[in-house]
């Protein structure tokens, strides 16, 4: 057993090991050792006895040490490009999503079932890609078309949320819009209201999301998979969130840029 974690990192896309454990490296990351830099990030922990010979995992074994001045190694980076789709979602654990003062909330894999409810969706896609996409597909099946090697434009795997759209998934061009935090209501509205002249599955509604993540619009959860595998992350009811998870909870709703 190694004396380091591998940590997959979603915001940016980066294979790391640590000698930290999860949640000191949540917030190392996200703020870093003197606190003046803010910045969300999201990232899975991986099977410690996960190799491939695609990354440099010498470095690691040769990095990984306790430092001079007594600190463990906080990063060695073992991969910065094309990480997600080198790892198979077997060797993927738990997920971690941090806010950008630090704070960390763990999530675990769950059992999935479809969503049968919603006849239309939102997807914040996180890695490779980041675009922001609409679709009439639900998770899993979301996911399985975007990375079906069988068509001409795919993706080998995803990282993905799933976010609310209220009434809007629903009725797109008249359901209420008011609770939702979204700056491109109107052309949301257009994209959505399109599938029923449509035959697509998904449309593009952002080619990049600029904003900071926002936590309080997730609706189920968080999703990782390709054609074959596929694994569910379920997000805290608002019940938990308010109760067990408070501090994460608030500090999620606030933006420490401003």
């Amino acid at each position: 057993m190694s004396d380091y974690h591998l940590y997959l990192s979603l915001i940016p896309e980066a294979l790391i090991a640590s000698m930290l454990e999860p949640e000191e490296f949540g917030s190392y990351y996200a703020v870093g050792r003197s606190g003046r830099v803010f910045g969300e990030s999201i990232f899975f922990e991986l099977d410690p006895s996960f190799r491939s010979d695609d990354f440099a995992f010498s470095l690691a074994d040769e990095r990984c040490v306790t430092q001079p001045d007594g600190k463990p190694k906080s990063s060695v980076y073992l991969g910065i490009y094309n990480v997600l789709a080198r790892i198979p979602v077997a060797a993927i654990g738990k997920l971690y999503l941090v806010t950008d003062d630090g704070r960390t909330l763990e999530l675990e894999r769950a059992d999935y079932t479809p969503d049968r409810e919603h006849p239309l969706h939102l997807y914040q896609e996180f890695c490779p890609k980041s675009p922001l996409v609409a679709s009439r597909l639900e998770p899993q099946a979301f996911c399985r078309s975007i990375t079906d090697p069988t068509r001409p434009v795919n993706l080998p795997r995803i990282a993905f949320s799933d976010m609310t759209l209220g009434e809007l998934a629903f009725d797109p061009l008249n359901g209420k819009a008011d609770d939702l935090p979204y700056r491109y209501i109107p052309h949301l509205r257009d994209v959505l209201s399109d599938f029923t002249a449509n035959t697509k599955d998904s449309k593009l509604v952002l080619k990049h999301v600029r904003d900071a993540v926002l936590y309080r619009t997730v609706q189920t959860g968080f999703y990782v998979g390709d054609h074959d595998h596929f694994a569910f992350y379920p997000f805290p009811s608002r019940e938990a969130l308010k109760s067990t998870y408070y501090d994460w909870w608030r500090s999620a709703q606030i933006s420490h840029f401003d």
